[in-house]
């Protein structure tokens, strides 16, 4: 025990049989003595006490390693219950009193709208939410109201209705789909100034899970549902910076990121050979690199400072118009405007910024907001979540053999140092798409948070409608307009 720090509460009594002095100090950590010193952290660690005649169990989940309050590399959760003995009555109360006062003091959420997912990734996210989050849930105290979504966009319409006024945050049990979803829905509300500052908060449980990779990497925890659920109970809020993709009077509200070429293409394309699993991505992403596409177009971009020597001096590309006769649903633009006033974006002049130029042909065009595309795949090393830009990723003119090798390192981010990579931040972004170099009957994917955004012509499904058209779209960042329950 600190010597240093005076007690908020002192006592001695009766663990596991053993009578000991147990100690809280002033920076909410319990001390005590089991034949070896022990600890727990009441911010950290403990998720709630309950009292049963004279005993008083501390719940807590903690890091699975020896040791007492010890940092170090992180490690996995487990639950470990600890249960004392107060010497008196009195003792029992002050205890109490105490632990309650100093929980209460942390401002953990204590209504929680849960969606869960059971159609994403491995359909396990019920199963997930039973067996694990549930429990952890009720054990911090915190009342839950879950709904499953039935199908594509009921979060996004349940997000829309919501009376947010009754919840202390919206957690999404599901990959980042769903988080998109509830995004979107929040800025499409009139009360979007408002709904917006809802802490959201995501457990992996779907195929990628970049967000929540991101979150839990940024402190070095594994991506697991205790850590996030453990991040979601401790109450700790982050900004996130949301962009806004624009075509004509049609918005989507992107926090991931959004892929143009080879990138969009495996992801989306590979959806054909789901009956393979996880594999897919591998095999599909060899499939394309031994048949390379590369695409015409040109991106434009402000870049941000330190990153002005990228691409050519260029004026401003214009606004993006919806085209007529594509397959882009212009549903979602009536809608739009029937729900002003909603959000429609950044308060930014981009025409007057100083826009920059790049010109293909592209192999791949990759934007992103956090530095995780999914749990194996660190896209952006160097992107954080409320800096006020993207991380542009470029890959042009690269033979086969470099490009595999590159792909291999996207674990570790070590693509970005490949001389046929150009990696940069950018405070807003225009992409003018076309078709591809050897066959321009055939035009390409965009991809915006792992769902298809725009199709062109010969593309796969590309009979489907889409939100937007294979077209001219721009993007703008809203810093820190989100808000993320955080493990920091």
């Amino acid at each position: 025990m600190d010597p240093q720090q005076r007690p908020l509460m002192s006592d001695r009594v009766t663990v596991n049989g053993i009578v000991t002095p147990l100690a809280l100090l002033a920076d909410g950590r319990l001390w005590w003595s089991e034949g070896i010193q022990r600890c727990l952290s009441v911010e950290k660690d403990v998720l709630s006490f309950v009292t049963s005649g004279p005993y008083i169990k501390i719940k807590s989940l903690v890091e699975t390693r020896d040791g007492c309050c010890s940092t170090g590399a992180p490690a996995s959760l487990a639950r470990n219950d600890v249960v004392f003995m107060p010497s008196s009555e009195e003792s029992h109360r002050l205890w109490c009193q105490k632990l309650s006062e100093f929980v209460d003091s942390l401002g953990r959420p204590k209504r929680l709208f849960v969606f869960v997912n059971p159609f994403g990734g491995k359909k396990s996210a019920t199963k997930i939410f039973d067996e694990q989050v549930k429990p952890l849930l009720e054990d911090a105290q915190i009342e839950i109201t879950v709904q499953e979504t039935k199908h594509q966009l009921h979060a996004k319409e349940v997000t829309h209705l919501l009376d947010i006024t009754k919840y202390d945050g919206i957690v999404c049990v599901s990959g980042d789909g769903l988080l998109v979803e509830v995004v979107n829905g929040l800025l499409q509300r009139e009360d979007w100034k408002t709904a917006i500052k809802i802490p959201l908060g995501v457990v992996p449980a779907g195929t990628g899970n970049g967000m929540a990779k991101s979150l839990l990497d940024s402190v070095g925890d594994p991506c697991e549902v205790a850590n996030a659920v453990h991040a979601i109970i401790r109450g700790n809020k982050r900004p996130l910076d949301v962009a806004t993709i624009i075509q004509g009077e049609i918005r989507f509200f992107s926090i991931l990121m959004l892929a143009w070429g080879l990138v969009a293409d495996i992801d989306i394309e590979s959806e054909k050979y789901r009956w393979m699993g996880s594999a897919r991505l591998d095999f599909y992403g060899l499939c394309r690199l031994l048949n390379l596409r590369q695409y015409i177009g040109c991106v434009s971009f402000v870049p941000a400072p330190g990153f002005e020597a990228f691409g050519e001096p260029t004026s401003y590309p214009g606004k993006p118009t919806t085209s007529k006769g594509s397959n882009s649903d212009t549903s979602e633009a009536e809608h739009t405007n029937k729900q002003s006033p909603c959000y429609l974006g950044p308060e930014v002049n981009v025409e007057n910024l100083n826009w920059r130029v790049i010109n293909g042909p592209f192999i791949s065009v990759w934007l992103h907001n956090v530095p995780w595309g999914a749990e194996d795949t660190m896209a952006a090393p160097d992107a954080k979540f409320s800096d006020g830009y993207l991380d542009l990723i470029i890959i042009k003119n690269c033979p086969t053999l470099p490009l595999l090798s590159m792909m291999s390192e996207l674990n570790t981010g070590g693509h970005v140092k490949s001389p046929y990579v150009t990696y940069l931040k950018v405070k807003a972004f225009s992409l003018q798409p076309g078709p591809r170099t050897k066959d321009q009957e055939k035009e390409g994917i965009i991809d915006a948070d792992g769902e298809v955004l725009a199709r062109g012509k010969g593309t796969y499904k590309c009979e489907e409608k889409t939100l937007m058209a294979y077209d001219k779209l721009q993007i703008a960042v809203d810093q820190g307009l989100a808000t993320l329950f955080t493990p920091i």
